[in-house]
């Protein structure tokens, strides 16, 4: 029984598998430990975006209103000689603002 070449895995591209039919052994080597070191990167990148976005979702403050974007922070406005706390975010080139609280002086 004659040997046979390997069968590609149906996924991959018909140039790909034509570039990689006309390689030597030795080029077949370093794309095979380049593909392994790659694959690794990617799955390491892919890991630390879905962990930076649980981090993200986790610092939302828990008195942040649902229809405020976490990137808003706190700031004070005077009126009338009171002063009160506003969530205050950027959308695009407006400046958007929502009501808090007063500003407890015991602080």
């Amino acid at each position: 029984m004659p040997y046979q070449p390997p069968t590609p895995p149906a996924g991959l591209p018909a140039e790909l598998v034509d570039t990689l039919n006309e390689a030597s052994p030795e080029q077949l080597r370093d794309v095979a430990h380049y593909a392994e070191g790659l694959a690794e990167h990617k799955e390491r990148e892919a890991r630390l975006e879905e962990e930076s976005a649980e981090k993200n979702i986790e610092e939302r403050p828990d008195d942040l209103p649902d229809d405020v974007p976490s990137k808003a922070t706190i700031t004070i406005k005077e009126i009338n000689d009171n002063r009160y706390y506003y969530w205050q975010w950027r959308e695009g080139e407006k400046v958007t603002s929502k009501y808090k609280g007063p500003v407890n002086p015991d602080e």
